[in-house]
């Protein structure tokens, strides 16, 4: 039996060859669902406009209503030879009602009601994956209350630079997980608008009501332009991108906790049920779910990559080439879903090294840019500041000791109207007190900041 999209003007059945070559239903039967509700809201917009009696109407959404229950439950066979998902619900439509459900496609193209489908699909995915950047971003904050009183390195180019209290690293992330939330939401406007009803290409000359489709449907708005609209591909390639950028959040910070829980840095102890052992090494406890995460990120990168490409050059309207739209969005939102469920555990299971990260607290000179900007308020120009500090630190390197304890004499030297009160900006512990802008790891506003984010996460 050849596909029911082959009309009259066929003299001879499609190839078997072609039938395995053109499938999609191996990847795009997980939008039965969205192809279901769909249809009915289809179907009552039809008898809404005349165009479905009443009747015809409650046996179509009885069956579609059944079809899915059979889709549910793995009872509706698979057959190549009906390509699509689309074409799966309809033909066994059509076996179970006759007539009546050929009747369902009136002023609809397989083309307007795919693009509605995905559309639908990924509207579910973004809310689904906002829930979780939401659940990350708790596991974050939750770690702000008990690592309160830790400083840790902040590092540049690698290398030691200033010191900030652990919540600030937490909240940096809350920060970057907000802006992909954000990115998600601003997305999610240009998906939900709702493409059926432009049909194959130019519209259709029946009476339907578009409007009232996209609002049984939840959608907000419909799209404006029929030819437009059966080519647009933009709302996947812009979900790509937010996906890839989440993907890039996710590796950095795997790579950063990959660093840390070394013997080299010895910051943090990650979770052994996220770890993995060796097969010749015994003592070693390996961090793969974080190595996973830094390597998935690549394929949804790459999964951008193939959508943009896909829809180069391709002519106005729809061409068969975007078939093969789904399986790289399906497959980032599967990494995405899947690199998410792991690190909310991860970051509220890991420990941090408190007696190691202490104990190397002061190397680095974390307070040297401290120094400086204390010279800068007792009227030094920040040039002269500048160059001085770093003869200060090159003498302490030479002598190996912290800022903090080099004598008076030995900071006279290089700054003769330095006094005693040096020594409040010097260490650590003082550095980081003495931070007072916005934004900063200042203990005042990094308090405020875990209250506001306590407030925007609890609603």
């Amino acid at each position: 039996m050849n596909s029911p999209s082959r009309s009259g003007v066929f003299q001879a059945g499609a190839d078997e060859r072609m039938e395995a070559f053109g499938e999609s239903i191996s990847f795009d039967r997980r939008l039965y669902r969205h192809d279901v509700k769909g249809s009915i809201a289809h179907a009552e917009m039809l008898a809404t406009v005349g165009l479905l009696s009443e009747e015809e109407t409650r046996l179509i959404c009885e069956s579609l209503r059944e079809i899915q229950l059979d889709l549910d439950e793995g009872k509706l066979p698979i057959r190549f030879e009906l390509e699509d998902i689309h074409m799966h619900i309809e033909q066994a439509l059509i076996d179970r009602i006759g007539d009546t459900g050929r009747k369902l496609h009136t002023a609809r193209s397989r083309n307007d009601q795919v693009s509605t489908d995905i559309r639908m699909w990924v509207r579910d995915a973004i809310d689904k994956l906002d829930h979780q950047l939401k659940t990350l971003q708790t596991a974050f904050l939750s770690r702000c209350e008990s690592d309160a009183d830790v400083i840790l390195p902040a590092y540049t180019h690698l290398q030691r630079a200033q010191p900030v209290l652990a919540p600030h690293y937490w909240l940096a992330y809350i920060e970057k997980f907000s802006r992909d939330r954000e990115r998600l939401a601003d997305c999610r406007r240009r998906v939900n608008r709702c493409s059926l009803g432009v049909a194959a290409v130019a519209g259709t000359t029946l009476p339907i009501d578009r409007q009232l489709t996209a609002e049984k449907l939840g959608f907000e708005s419909v799209t404006a332009n029929s030819l437009d609209t059966s080519s647009d591909r933009d709302f996947m390639m812009e979900t790509a991108f937010v996906l890839s950028v989440i993907a890039s959040h996710l590796s950095g910070w795997a790579e950063e906790w990959i660093l840390w829980s070394t013997v080299e840095f010895n910051f943090i102890k990650l979770p052994q049920t996220f770890c993995t052992g060796s097969s010749i090494m015994p003592q070693k406890v390996n961090p793969d779910a974080l190595e996973l995460t830094r390597g998935k990120s690549a394929k949804v990168m790459g999964n951008l990559q193939t959508l943009m490409l896909l829809v180069k050059n391709l002519p106005m309207a729809y061409n068969r080439d975007l078939q093969e739209d789904k399986p790289p969005l399906f497959d980032s939102f599967d990494t995405i879903f899947a690199m998410l469920d792991i690190a909310a555990p991860i970051v509220a299971g890991s420990q941090l090294q408190r007696e190691s990260i202490a104990n190397r607290l002061e190397e680095g000179y974390l307070d040297a840019t401290t120094l400086m900007e204390w010279m800068i308020k007792k009227g030094m120009p920040q040039r002269r500041a500048h160059h001085l500090v770093g003869a200060i630190v090159g003498e302490a390197m030479e002598k190996k000791v912290a800022l903090k304890d080099l004598s008076l004499d030995a900071l006279q030297k290089h700054a003769p109207e330095l006094d005693e009160s040096v020594y409040e900006c010097l260490g650590t512990q003082n550095a980081v007190a003495a931070f007072v802008s916005y934004g900063s790891t200042a203990p005042d506003q990094v308090k405020a900041q875990v209250a506001s984010w306590t407030t925007k996460l609890s609603s």
